[in-house]
């Protein structure tokens, strides 16, 4: 069954702007701004006939995506969507002993090693094994045709190479903001992405 499905990242929140470490374990709210640039995304797709919208368990996603589901599009909650646990780096500033801590990770990471994490925290492959049970279950819904899927800027890096085939060390070659949107098929049980990092819908932002 053919799918098309709409992956965006959450909008801004205050810890964001504060530049305080989230991850799975940090439930905040959107901002002000974050949801103004939901209300732009919302905007720009409201005429998209989605057919099911999916969240992480987190409130920042839910916030992001709520005019869909005012709208009365058929939501769900998938653990395999949230953020990956930064372990004992959650909810501190990103100070300059955790953005070392953090320059390191990334630099094994890029290295192909996967199962390095954050005391307590989560690698990349056990991120994607979770994943792997979320995206299981959204492509074997008959129903569904057109999905928008709403998740978090580090888990949508790796979800993507998941998705694509691509080695998870490369995941910072996938850039992300808040909202940003990277638009795949489905077909046959392959992904392709179709629209690459799209922001247009922000420019209403800072032209407006």
């Amino acid at each position: 069954m053919k799918k098309t499905f709409y992956f965006i990242r959450h909008g801004q929140t205050d810890l964001n702007l504060k530049g305080i470490v989230q991850g799975r374990g940090v439930n905040s709210p959107l901002n002000e701004t974050g949801f103004a640039q939901a209300l732009a995304f919302y905007e720009a797709y409201k005429d998209v006939a989605f057919d099911k919208v999916y969240t992480s368990t987190l409130l920042r996603t839910h916030q992001t995506v709520e005019a869909f589901i005012k709208d009365g599009i058929a939501w769900q909650e998938l653990a395999g969507l949230d953020e990956i646990s930064w372990g004992i780096y959650e909810g501190k500033e990103q100070n300059e002993s955790i953005m070392t801590g953090f320059s390191q990770l990334v630099s094994s990471w890029k290295d192909g090693k996967l199962d390095v994490c954050v005391a307590r925290g989560e690698s990349p492959n056990a991120l994607m094994k979770r994943q792997s049970e979320a995206i299981k279950h959204m492509v074997e819904q008959k129903n569904e045709q057109t999905i928008l899927v709403c998740m978090h800027g580090r888990a949508l890096r790796i979800i993507l190479c998941l998705l694509t085939g691509i080695d998870a060390s490369k995941m910072d070659e996938f850039p992300h903001t808040n909202t940003s949107l990277y638009k795949l098929t489905y077909d046959n049980g392959q992904f392709e992405i179709v629209d690459y990092y799209n922001t247009k819908h922000l420019e209403v932002l800072t032209n407006g």
